[in-house]
């Protein structure tokens, strides 16, 4: 049989070229199962292994078609759709795609969120043959009308089965009614799980069907190894690895954000420079981070399970899997980061006594047994009881929980023992909540006190053992102080009006003074008192008028109920005491010293108002009543 190349695939000329230029000579096995079937129009379902070459397996069957079609001409209305779970993969297919048509006259663009939508808007501006992007970015321009999928004639899902994995599912499914009913689909995972054929049969008609690995099938040039070690020492076992195998580019995964923050900067306060990715990081910071570790500036790179699906780091020698993912399908894809286009590499895991199930079901869905070791000086502890995997791990830096320790002890009759607990654990949490209530009662039996035959007393206060308080004399009623000069008082209060100096309050029972606090007393004989300030003169509201014509406005409306016109005019227009319209001239006084006719009205702010006060309230304009 003779041996497949590029050329017998039925790529035109100039795409030929480009893949000369990248360095491959041939086609891997998704590639040349995949190119003639695209080629030929319908659609397709495909997986492979990580690592494969997937992504050229598509784009380059899709610059062919394109080259047999004319150019487009619409703004902003995309020929070629191709959907990716994550950022980084969205800009490394769109890379591939301006590797391999360098040579043509195809216009691309990718759109993510995390940066400005503003320039992506712009560009969707121009016409555009191939748009790929994430789905949530993409939604955000559709309902801002920014670009039109309805002439979308070839729609690729890259990674299909990590959409699914990420919650994309209901994304794509706003997407298909938008999308036009007569497309090709091209569908590329790295699993057929059973969710992947579920969406594949609501998406795809009468596809081709390409599959050139078994399911969850690692790497054969990626020889692995675990190493047994004691969570604790994790990180130093790590360092040691680094340092004395002298690694210059090594990709670690953890399961948490904070746990990948952590790990980056022990790396770097030992001498090692390393950077973290996750996903609480910005676009712009982890775009740098991948740019700097992919040209070798970066010796490690700690990062989440988001850099485990389709980033391809060429020649990359090391992955390490500081935790193991819950999911056990994900170690086929973190490892698949490295042994990529023919090239050899190494995966070694650090295993602690809580992952040793994780690690089971890894071995068992990728039916090997994996080489495991034990460092002198790093041994693991297997008599450890081990510690769930959500609270465990270098995420988190308090002690484990008390299993015993209940959190939300029992009150009332429950912590008493009166509540129906069943079983040994229920009865465990009512002893802990009566040695809890048993305590605090203590802690208040040794704060107060107790008197037997008496009723709970206070504590006495204690007898002073500093210095005495200095005698006031009989004037001086302040609480002495240190920097006052003797003799000197404090300005006394103004002696208050004979008819409120009499105490008419309820006298006490015992005949005890009200008050024993001397500030309470009048103060009459201070060298520095002040003139005191004219009485004012009370006024009684139930006699005289109020202070304004606006406050006696409800009661007047309701003796005369709104029915007198002649009664009403006096509160129109903007004048008073006598001014135009008012009925009757009021010069009471009132309490101020002078007629209100004489003063000006003001507001709360002290500031004089527009003196139309009932204008607003009556509803009216203030210079003519309603109805004129």
């Amino acid at each position: 049989m003779s041996e497949i190349t590029f050329a017998s695939l039925g790529l035109a000329e100039p795409l030929l070229r480009a893949v000369a230029d990248t360095g491959y000579t041939s086609p891997t096995p998704i590639q040349a199962q995949a190119i003639p079937l695209v080629i030929q129009g319908g659609d397709l379902l495909a997986a492979a292994q990580t690592g494969t070459g997937k992504t050229a397996g598509f784009t380059l069957p899709i610059l062919q078609l394109l080259l047999n079609k004319g150019p487009v001409t619409a703004n902003g209305r995309p020929r070629v759709l191709i959907l990716t779970p994550t950022r980084e993969l969205a800009a490394q297919v769109e890379e591939s795609v301006k590797t391999y048509s360098k040579y043509v006259k195809i216009s691309s663009m990718v759109v993510f969120g995390g940066v400005n939508i503003r320039p992506q808007q712009t560009r969707l501006r121009t016409p555009l043959d191939i748009l790929v992007a994430t789905p949530g970015r993409l939604l955000d321009l559709v309902g801002q009308r920014s670009v039109d999928l309805s002439g979308v004639e070839i729609l690729v899902l890259d990674e299909a089965d990590r959409m699914l994995d990420m919650g994309f599912i209901h994304d794509i499914k706003k997407l298909m009614a938008i999308f036009p009913k007569e497309r090709q689909t091209l569908l590329f995972s790295a699993t057929f799980s059973d969710e992947i054929k579920e969406l594949a049969d609501k998406l795809l008609k009468n596809p081709g069907l390409v599959e050139v690995a078994r399911r969850n099938t690692t790497n054969e040039l990626i020889s692995q190894r675990v190493h047994l070690v004691d969570r604790d020492k994790k990180l130093p076992l790590l360092t040691k690895l680094i340092q004395d195998g002298n690694w210059h580019q090594v990709l670690v995964f953890m399961r948490t954000k904070h746990a990948c923050n952590k790990v980056a900067e022990k790396l770097n306060a030992s001498g090692i420079t390393a950077m973290a990715i996750h996903g609480n990081k910005s676009q712009n910071a982890r775009t740098a981070a991948l740019a700097q570790f992919k040209s070798g500036e970066l010796q490690v790179l700690v990062a989440t399970d988001i850099a485990a699906r389709g980033l391809d780091i060429e020649e990359l020698p090391h992955v390490v899997n500081f935790e193991l993912p819950n999911v056990a399908e994900d170690y086929v894809h973190r490892i698949g980061r490295t042994g990529r286009a023919g090239c050899t590499g190494e995966a070694v895991s650090l295993v602690c006594v809580d992952e040793l199930k994780l690690l089971a079901e890894i071995e068992r869905i990728t039916k090997q047994d994996i080489p495991k070791f034990c460092l002198e000086g790093f041994e693991a502890d297997l008599r450890i009881k081990p510690e769930p995997i959500l609270r465990g791990g270098l995420g988190r830096d308090r002690p484990p929980r008390d299993p015993n320790r209940n959190p939300r002890a029992p009150r009332g009759p429950a912590a008493a023992g009166g509540a129906r607990l069943n079983g040994a654990r229920s009865k465990a949490l009512a002893e802990t909540a009566a040695a809890q209530t048993a305590a605090k009662s203590e802690v208040r039996a040794e704060r107060r006190p107790r008197v037997e035959g008496e009723a709970e007393a206070r504590r006495p206060r204690p007898e002073s053992t500093g210095e005495q308080r200095r005698p006031r004399s009989d004037g001086d009623n302040r609480r002495p102080r240190a920097d006052r000069p003797e003799g000197v008082t404090t300005e006394a209060r103004r002696p208050r009006p004979d008819s409120q100096a009499a105490d008419t309050r309820r006298p006490r029972n015992d005949g005890a003074p009200r008050s024993s606090n001397p500030r309470n007393a009048p103060r009459t004989d201070s060298v520095m008192a002040a003139p005191a300030a004219p009485r004012r003169e009370r006024i009684n509201y139930d006699e005289q008028q109020p202070m304004s014509n606006a406050n006696t406005l409800p009661g007047e409306l309701m003796r005369s109920g709104r029915s007198g016109q002649g009664q009403t005019r006096g509160y129109q227009g903007g004048g008073r005491n006598g001014g135009p319209g008012t009925g009757a001239t009021r010069n009471a006084s009132d309490g101020m010293g002078a007629p209100r006719g004489d003063r000006p009205q003001q507001n709360r702010s002290g500031r004089p108002s527009s003196g139309r006060p009932t204008a607003a309230l009556l509803g009216g304009s203030g210079s003519k009543r309603r109805g004129e």
